[in-house]
């Protein structure tokens, strides 16, 4: 069943095409990696998704309705950039969230952090690149939306945290959610992907299922990425 759909998406800035007449369709209880270089519109694409961004022209559902706000609690979408305040403790972004979120599972959140072998009385100044990103991926993935999005989640973190992740991905993953992730780190990804979106200067070049990609190209993901944008 299709979960999203996008089309003739376009995001046109004064100087930069970021998307250029995108057409994608979504189903659900899927893994999508969203793959591509720097500037390829990866980032602008999880914004729009995540209605914190308008397209310029085209459009784009979830769930058979058009993006705007009754989709953003549909969404639960986790930055590239640190959004928690340092000051804090991670117990009082537990709260944040519980306060903000109708939908979020606060006993989940607490047995998530656990988890990730956080504390609750740790302030986020005091946490580690790789701890920012465990607790980031924790309160996202505590909220029961539909369509999880994870910006570049694996960015400046060790093998250690990179592991506690994808296996809480995969732990949290069922048929009726989705979950898209970009990430450079295609090598360490890919195993847990169902399929793979390429993007190149906003256009699409592939959408395929993983698996197929394997056998017909008869190559890993990470190489095929490689072969595609040996030139970027």
């Amino acid at each position: 069943m299709e979960i999203l759909k996008a089309e003739n998406l376009t995001k046109k800035y004064i100087n930069k095409t970021a998307l250029d007449n995108l057409n994608i369709t979504l189903e659900k209880g899927k893994i999508y990696g969203l793959l591509g270089p720097n500037g390829s519109g990866k980032t602008t694409l999880m914004k729009i998704i995540a209605g914190l961004l308008q397209a310029s022209s085209g459009n784009i559902q979830i769930m058979e309705s058009m993006i705007g706000k009754d989709t953003k609690k549909l969404v639960s979408y986790m930055p590239t950039t640190n959004h928690l305040s340092n000051g804090m403790k991670i117990k009082h972004w537990i709260e944040c969230f519980h306060d903000y979120f109708e939908d979020f599972n606060k006993e989940k959140a607490q047995e998530l952090i656990d988890f990730m072998k956080l504390k609750q009385d740790m302030k986020i100044k005091n946490l580690s690149t790789g701890m920012v990103q465990r607790l980031k991926i924790s309160l996202a993935i505590s909220r029961d939306a539909i369509l999880y999005v994870f910006d570049e989640p694996f960015n400046g973190i060790d093998p250690v945290s990179r592991e506690k992740i994808m296996e809480t991905l995969l732990n949290n993953l069922d048929e009726e959610k989705t979950i898209i992730i970009s990430s450079h780190m295609v090598s360490e990804l890919e195993r847990i992907l169902d399929r793979v979106i390429f993007l190149d200067d906003g256009k699409l070049i592939i959408n395929e299922d993983a698996d197929f990609l394997r056998v017909e190209r008869k190559m890993s993901i990470d190489e095929l990425y490689r072969e595609v944008y040996k030139d970027a």
